[in-house]
């Protein structure tokens, strides 16, 4: 009998397979995302104040950091896989698209009437098509998950919703009143803006490849500089839309200079020499 069972017992180690068991792990962090951007969406839809909208900005923050380590997860056990890829981009439309559009909808759209209606509708499917798109230039001709690169087209929805976030955020930290109907109009722009740059050809850096040099360090260095300026200045939590809007304007001013290094080259080329 202890034979049979030692024997038994190796059977099961045989067949337990670590890859499969590890797979799940990075899914799990995933569904915690949607679970995020679904209570989200439940309390913005019945706030009655201010404290409410925090919350629901703050579990939106949460969902932010499970969707960075989701993928990190996924790296670090090599559980890449097309369903991890898809599941993922499920969850970006209910926490990055669908709960921040509700939660500015209802913070600060509503007093447009039917415009802040269609421009908080106008984020959401702006995100949705902008990760219909990066799904099909992140997978290969098998229809497996190519190599990351170090461009994004397009501006990466969380971060367009994290720009929104942290605005209801530093709003309720400082005890602003950027939610009155006076500035409904200044949020709509930012959040048509957030938008055209998230189905834009403007291509963003995923600092996938990044290398530790001098010149990095020197930008490293700015961005830690400028950080405690605004945090001083403005306080604390204004400093992540601080971050993510020098994110936008990094991606806007490398488009635009190559784009004149385009369009001057051959300009350059066609003069002979003297």
């Amino acid at each position: 009998m202890g034979i049979e069972r030692r024997k038994l017992g190796r059977v099961g180690i045989r067949r337990l397979d670590l890859k499969k068991t590890l797979f799940v792990l990075p899914n799990l962090i995933t569904l915690s995302s949607i679970f995020c951007g679904f209570d989200s969406i439940r309390i913005a839809a019945r706030a009655s104040s201010a404290d409410d909208y925090y919350r629901a900005a703050l579990l939106l923050v949460f969902a932010m950091f499970f969707d960075m380590l989701d993928g990190r997860v996924a790296r670090m056990t090599k559980t890449q896989s097309a369903f991890g890829l898809q599941i993922d981009s499920l969850a970006d439309v209910v926490s990055f698209g669908v709960a921040p559009s509700l939660l500015v909808y209802n913070w600060s759209l509503h007093t447009l009437g039917d415009p802040g209606l269609v421009i908080a509708f106008l984020f959401t499917a702006a995100g949705a098509v902008r990760l219909a798109r990066f799904n099909v230039l992140s997978m290969n001709e098998s229809g497996q998950p190519a190599k990351p690169s170090k461009y994004i087209v397009g501006l990466p929805i969380p971060g367009a919703a994290g720009i929104l976030i942290s605005i209801v955020v530093a709003n309720h930290a400082a005890s602003a009143n950027l939610d009155a109907p006076r500035h409904a109009w200044m949020i709509a722009g930012v959040t048509l803006a957030l938008g055209f740059f998230m189905v834009s050809t403007i291509k963003f850096r995923s600092f996938k490849e990044i290398k530790l040099n001098a010149r990095t360090l020197a930008f490293v260095a700015m961005i830690i500089g400028s950080s405690i300026f605004v945090s001083m200045k403005s306080g604390p939590a204004f400093v992540l839309v601080w971050l993510l809007g020098c994110y936008i304007m990094m991606g806007v001013s490398e488009t635009a200079f190559h784009l004149v290094r385009r369009f001057t080259r051959p300009q350059r080329d066609s003069i002979p020499p003297s």
